[in-house]
């Protein structure tokens, strides 16, 4: 009996595992006097009549491009408060909106699915293109939000941007973390998916996304910022980033896959192999001085004249002349 004792508890382990799954937002059914998708003031009204929150830095007069942003796991739309406004001294407006889930949005906290993430975006690129349809469009995605925007280009309904930048994109999936780390997550989140946890002290006092102390800070006294998250949420991440690590040489419209040497928070490696799926004419850049969250770096001012400079000509090198990732492909000049 001794001997067998440790096999039951993993079988009932495994049981219990069993009783509960993951869970992921659906779509709302829209009201009945729904007017169709479009942009308020502070709020982007999605396909299904979900209302997302909408953070805005336009420039005085008819942009010449726009900057669709989406923000990283646990943020919101202001990820973009620091590059926002320098893109619209330059002519460039940034429609930032909080993804389901995350911020002002409903349901705070319940992973809000690749599938419903992908649409969003779909639809906010379209009325944007509706908005202004002499605009130069792109789609810049930071972390999750990269993750998100991989999956959507690399799918058979591509939004309709004319660029795509990837910034420190989440490409950290399942085949890529420790078997330790995939069997913690799998039975947490199946046992307990909606009981939210927080990181580890030992980790939060090791690991930075920026050197920028003082927008660390500023994160961390922001009330709309998550700091205690559900494993299921986590889970549902994890899920999306092994889908964009494996569908980034699905991406069709031309890439800038943005990466810091000293990013703490999505490793090197994963990074660097998924940037070998970079098409030849694609461009890379790993920034000694950069860390995660690029466009609020110390040096994130480098990163937003990059920005500027791809979205003006893809297929120039970019203004900084950092050193394409290691491993991706060198454009030609």
């Amino acid at each position: 009996m001794i001997r067998t004792l440790p096999i039951l508890l993993i079988a009932f382990g495994l049981w219990l595992a069993a009783c509960a799954a993951p869970v992921a937002q659906k779509a709302a059914v829209p009201p009945e006097n729904f007017r169709g998708p479009h942009l308020d003031r502070d709020a982007f009204v999605s396909f299904d009549g979900t209302r997302l929150g909408l953070s805005t830095w336009e420039p005085q007069g008819e942009p010449w491009a726009v900057i669709v942003a989406l923000h990283g796991m646990n943020d919101y739309a202001m990820a973009f408060h620091m590059a926002g406004p320098y893109w619209a001294e330059r002519g460039i407006g940034t429609y930032a909106y909080d993804q389901r889930g995350f911020g002002r949005s409903p349901e705070r906290g319940v992973w809000g699915g690749r599938q419903l993430m992908e649409e969003d975006l779909r639809t906010i690129v379209g009325l944007v293109r509706q908005k202004h349809p002499k605009a130069i469009v792109a789609v810049a995605g930071e972390s999750m939000g990269g993750a998100v925007a991989i999956s959507a280009f690399a799918s058979d309904d591509p939004p309709q941007a004319h660029r795509l930048v990837l910034l420190a994109p989440a490409v950290w999936g399942w085949k890529a973390q420790p078997f330790v780390n995939r069997l913690t997550l799998w039975f947490a989140a199946h046992t307990f998916p909606d009981r939210t946890l927080s990181p580890p002290r030992f980790l939060t006092e090791r690991i930075y996304a920026s050197d920028n102390i003082d927008e660390l800070r500023r994160m961390g006294r922001d009330p709309q910022m998550i700091w205690r998250t559900r494993p299921d949420a986590i889970y549902g991440l994890v899920s999306l980033m092994e889908h964009a690590r494996l569908n980034l040489r699905d991406v069709e419209a031309p890439v800038a896959y943005l990466y810091g040497a000293h990013d703490e928070i999505i490793p090197e490696k994963p990074s660097f192999q998924t940037a070998r799926q970079l098409k030849k004419t694609d461009r890379s850049a790993w920034y000694p001085a950069g860390w995660h969250i690029l466009l609020r770096d110390l040096q994130a001012e480098v990163v937003w004249k990059d920005v500027e400079g791809f979205l003006r000509d893809p297929s120039a090198p970019l203004p900084s002349g950092t050193r394409t990732i290691p491993g991706a492909p060198t454009p030609p000049n």
